[in-house]
């Protein structure tokens, strides 16, 4: 299988576009995260658990970075969609970064549970979280990403066109080509591109830390 290169895309919702909400599926249930479910919360974001074992101490270590003083916040914060059996199956996190903007963390659904709406549910939950006069929200995310760059994009979020965001240098160039491969076209065209707000692009430059 054809390996999608692990570069930069960032994305900013300005305003909620309420028709994308839906509610969680029957048979699954949305809870915060437990103190005990470090390790799980650590290899949900990756699809083997070789992958997982090999990004353990970097997660363990954007855990104390980013969340370090702040735990009990992270853990009431972070969401899990869990089934009848409260395994969890998916996740995600609103996150204040640098205590100044909203951003979405890890959000993910594992491979054997995505096209059943859990998703869509999770980030309809959290994207309601966020009070009006607190928007834009912002996140990070990778040309791998697609099917959630789509959801993504469902929700109001536009891609970010800036050619740097903060320390980082934003590929989205390069990925669109990528984007137009792998999405169905339909999906693709309705992408829709902005520049980050100013106060944003320079607030970031006084951080070296990355908090989303």
């Amino acid at each position: 299988m054809e390996e999608i290169p692990d570069l930069n895309i960032f994305m900013m919702c300005s305003s909620l576009n309420k028709d994308a909400l839906t509610h969680v599926p029957k048979g699954y249930y949305v809870r915060s995260m437990r103190e005990d479910e470090l390790d799980i919360w650590a290899s949900m974001p990756f699809d083997d658990e070789a992958t997982a074992k090999e990004y353990h101490s970097f997660m363990m270590e954007f855990f104390k970075t980013v969340y370090g003083g702040n735990e009990k916040l992270f853990f009431t914060n972070t969401l899990f969609v869990c089934d009848e059996q409260d395994r969890p199956v998916a996740t995600c996190l609103l996150w204040k970064a640098y205590n100044k903007f909203q951003t979405i963390h890890w959000f993910k659904v594992q491979k054997s549970h995505e096209g059943k709406g859990i998703g869509r549910a999770l980030l309809s939950i959290i994207m309601k979280e966020v009070p009006n006069n607190e928007y834009p929200v912002y996140l990070h995310t990778q040309p791998g990403s697609y099917r959630a760059i789509k959801l993504y994009s469902d929700f109001g979020f536009h891609l970010l066109t800036d050619k740097t965001i903060g320390t980082r240098q934003n590929d989205l160039i390069e990925c669109l080509p990528i984007l137009e491969k792998w999405m169905p076209s339909a999906d693709y065209n309705n992408l829709k591109t902005t520049e980050a707000p100013l106060n944003f692009k320079e607030s970031l430059k006084s951080f070296i830390t990355l908090e989303f």
